[in-house]
């Protein structure tokens, strides 16, 4: 039976295994939907055994549970690990969803729910398709699967568990669906993720609030003490000053420049949509290539001194800033973020105390697109899809993908099917039915071309 033709006679039941999972609200923020992560894991248990897996367990960890399950083939066979998780975000503001979140609705060719596609949705292509290939004789591959209840929360439980678990976990490419496409007509596969590192900065002066009139002037003012070294931080062509910091970025290969050009994108399109007259960034780089293959750094916020009410000339005891820097594959978030402390101090001007307080970090990750596996999800998407998908960086972070390569020492390719309209987090969360289904067949076609 064809990918295509199973679906059709099983559509029914895929929707209401699919919904069954929705129905339980796994918000892994909330202290009060606690049981209900046990619930939903006990439920993925269930439907990955009856998908075909041979064995399939929940296991403890230090926050919420895991997910396990596998179908061994032989030990010659290649390994895929499937990665998903089966936790969502709260669904507040309630009043602004069309219907209950936790109670799927479709309507013009959309499931909508929380976690529609974020990430049971797209969960379920992978087990679907994995389901389609083993209950007709089709799969060549041993599969795992490792499903986490934290993900949305920054998973705080998912290194110590992959470190305890190598040897369970041991595989030759990891999947995970959980990113986007470009567009429903444009397919495309994330092939490399942003790193992230995060400071707050807080500039000590005098050591009180103190009157402008008879002070300023004489005394250095924090916050412009830290406007100045902000300033310093970034040069006039876009580049980041801080010592060292491009020593490890690796360039863009023109391969995927080329790739990043087709893109369907419009500059003033793109400009209008968040109210620009105009965008800036690294000389000698397009905007698509400055908002995924390079680095960037970011005032996320800053304050200090009188903001409220009317006026008070004040000078200012204090001054804070949050602040980030989006990195690229090769560059270590520890590292940077030791060099950007220590340029802070180099800079620092006289009169001032200063204090730099890293917040968090993570690895960046960039995926070949010349190995066998990203090969094979190539094909699959172009089956599916009716055409070649383009190789799309994101600028966006998610750290696990770094973990894993780290960790378990393989490379991760991420055929998301997500898209932009899909509102995932926000209200009316949904995902598109056809494209979900073509994704099955995409990761279906993926496993055939694989075990090749």
């Amino acid at each position: 039976m064809t990918i295509q033709n199973y679906i059709n006679a099983h559509r029914e039941r895929f929707i209401e295994e699919w919904t069954s999972l929705i129905r339980i609200p796994s918000v892994s923020c909330q202290a009060e939907h606690k049981a209900d992560m046990l619930q939903c894991a006990e439920r993925w248990k269930e439907l990955l055994l009856a998908a075909g897996c041979q064995r399939a367990e929940v296991l403890p960890s230090a926050g919420n549970p895991f997910v396990y399950a596998e179908y061994k083939v032989s030990e010659q066979a290649k390994t895929v690990l499937v990665y998903a998780h089966y936790d969502v975000m709260p669904v507040e503001p309630v009043e602004l969803w069309q219907s209950d979140p936790w109670e799927p609705s479709i309507r013009d060719g959309r499931l909508y729910a929380r976690g529609a596609d974020d990430d049971k949705g797209q969960a379920m292509i992978q087990a679907k398709a994995f389901e389609y290939m083993v209950k007709e004789g089709l799969m060549r591959c041993n599969v795992k699967f490792i499903f986490e209840g934290e993900e949305e929360i920054g998973s705080p439980s998912l290194e110590a568990f992959l470190e305890n678990h190598k040897e369970l976990l041991k595989s030759d490419i990891i999947l995970v669906s959980d990113t986007s496409m470009i567009g429903k007509d444009t397919p495309s596969i994330t092939t490399g993720l942003r790193g992230l590192a995060y400071w707050q900065i807080e500039v000590d002066g005098p050591n009180r609030d103190l009157h402008s009139g008879h002070f300023g002037g004489a005394v250095k003012n924090p916050v412009n003490a830290l406007c100045e070294m902000i300033s310093k931080i970034v040069d006039d062509h876009g580049r980041i000053t801080i010592p060292g910091f491009y020593d490890d970025v690796l360039p863009i290969p023109q391969a995927e420049r080329e790739m990043i050009a087709q893109i369907p994108f419009s500059q003033e399109k793109y400009n209008t949509s968040i109210g620009v007259d105009d965008v800036s960034g690294e000389e000698g780089y397009s905007t698509l290539e400055r908002n995924s293959c390079r680095p960037s750094f970011d005032v996320c916020g800053i304050w200090g001194g009188y903001t409220g009410e009317g006026s008070k000339t004040v000078l200012p005891s204090k001054a804070f800033a949050k602040v980030s820097c989006r990195l690229v594959a090769n560059q270590d978030h520890e590292k940077i973020s030791q060099a950007f402390i220590n340029y802070l101090h180099a800079i620092k001007p006289n009169g001032v105390r200063i204090n730099v307080t890293p917040m968090h970090g993570g690895q960046g990750y960039v995926c070949p697109i010349d190995i066998p596996a990203y090969k094979a999800a190539e094909k699959g998407f172009e089956i599916a899809f009716g055409k070649r998908p383009l190789a799309a960086r994101r600028g966006g972070s998610i750290p696990i993908i770094a973990a894993f390569e780290q960790i378990l020492g393989c490379k991760t390719i991420l055929m998301g099917f997500g898209l932009e309209q899909n509102g995932i987090h926000s209200p009316n969360e949904s995902m598109d039915l056809e494209v979900w289904e073509k994704g099955i067949i995409a990761v279906s076609e993926f496993y055939k071309e694989y075990a090749k």
